[in-house]
């Protein structure tokens, strides 16, 4: 019996493929169709976005007072114009500058020792192997960040004060009139070791939830390479680490001549106008206390000019670093 099949070949090679099917086009959904298949989530940041318009951006507009001569009972229309006389005024002030240098200092401070001990103390918590252990300490740690600054002040006053346990201690190994509260030197130290206190343990959240998302075979590799505890850390824990610690940096950099206005006013006295003042409280006492509301507007208009500028140039820095940063190129 003859075979056919090669003489069906022969026909069928020189005929085109018959074309695949396509599929059809996809329609782009219009803006308003996007809005209606997300509505429920768009609902739920209406909260968020009434907070940040309300409390953020809508007080924006009272900056038009760091260049009027501003008067309460005339208001912002009323008020005469007095154009960049304010931030004459304001960087004429000697006090200015010795605010803005304690303020610089206590940032200094809190960059070098508080923002790495999140880091640290998350390394440490994800480290234990006993999980009860693990949220024991992390809900111990945690609790200070809910107690008021009253408390925080007082609490060290009762250790560090004139007849605190620390003076004692030191007063025990020949180290008298210790009362490191009332020392002008001192100050800068013991804002940092209050925050440290305080916001550590909270600070610790972000962290261990970008650990809990390091790929575990990255870990399983570097074992079966040799890598020890200390270089998995190094090139494994630390590496996955560094998206998000460039993150909160820059965003902290925004608020850099920040340094906590409550927590500097319950102190500021027992150490004098010019250890404890801070840009914050010369905004309050020059402005609010002492009615000099143009200057104090100008303050803060630098204040946020500054932290702009941080933050975009850090960001930019994180491009150029290879890193993502708050936002993308």
């Amino acid at each position: 019996m003859t075979d056919v099949r090669p003489i069906e070949a022969d026909r069928t090679a020189g005929q085109p493929a018959p074309a695949e099917p396509q599929a059809p086009p996809v329609r782009r959904r219009t803006v308003w169709q996007r809005l209606r298949r997300d509505r429920t989530m768009l609902l739920l940041t209406v909260p968020g976005l009434l907070f940040f318009l309300v409390f953020h951006y809508v007080p924006l507009l009272g900056y038009v007072v760091a260049f009027q001569s501003y008067q309460p009972f005339l208001g912002f229309t009323q008020s005469p114009w007095v154009g960049l006389a304010n931030f004459a005024t304001t960087f004429g002030d000697p006090a200015f500058w010795s605010a803005t240098l304690n303020t610089l200092k206590i940032t200094l401070l809190q960059l070098v020792f508080f923002f790495p001990a999140p880091i640290a103390l998350a390394l440490l918590l994800n480290s234990m192997l006993s999980s009860k252990l693990r949220r024991f300490v992390q809900s111990v740690v945690y609790l200070p960040h809910f107690i008021g600054w009253v408390i925080i002040v007082s609490i060290s006053q009762e250790l560090l004060g004139g007849t605190g346990v620390v003076t004692h201690l030191l007063d025990a190994v020949g180290v008298h009139n210790a009362d490191l509260t009332n020392n002008p030197a001192f100050f800068p130290f013991l804002v940092t070791l209050q925050v440290i206190w305080k916001n550590t343990g909270w600070g610790t959240i972000i962290y261990l939830a970008a650990l809990v998302g390091i790929d575990q075979q990255l870990y399983e590799a570097a074992a079966v390479d040799g890598a020890n505890r200390w270089r998995r850390l190094w090139h494994v824990t630390l590496p996955g680490l560094m998206p998000v610690t460039i993150l909160l940096l820059i965003l902290n950099l925004g608020s850099i001549l920040s340094v906590g206005f409550e927590q500097i006013l319950l102190q500021r006295d027992n150490v004098g106008a010019d250890a404890g003042e801070v840009l914050d409280t010369y905004v309050y006492f020059h402005g609010i206390v002492d009615g000099q509301w143009g200057p104090s507007a100008a303050v803060g208009l630098v204040k946020g000019l500054i932290g702009t500028a941080l933050i975009l140039g850090a960001n930019k820095l994180a491009h150029v670093l290879g890193q993502e940063g708050v936002y993308r190129r």
